[in-house]
């Protein structure tokens, strides 16, 4: 069913069940809503998981590993 049909349909309902409707709508949204996770909090997590007491490697390190890897992949 369309949303254009849905609303059709819903003009011809009595009051009270209109009502009922919006009231069944807007739980749904509700329930939706709540149940998505707090963005913010879980990046932050994720953050936390990153976190190391080593320093970022240097440019001329990242190039050395990704070499390694290559070798690794490809000659063996």
């Amino acid at each position: 069913m369309s949303l254009q049909e849905l609303k059709e349909q819903a003009f011809k309902l009595s009051v009270s069940d209109r009502l009922a409707l919006v009231s069944a709508i807007i739980d749904s949204l509700q329930n939706t809503l709540s149940s998505q996770p707090n963005r913010k909090a879980l990046i932050q997590q994720m953050r936390g998981l990153l976190k190391t007491d080593q320093p970022s490697p240097t440019d001329a390190e990242v190039a050395e590993m990704l070499q390694e890897r290559r070798v690794e992949k490809y000659v063996q």
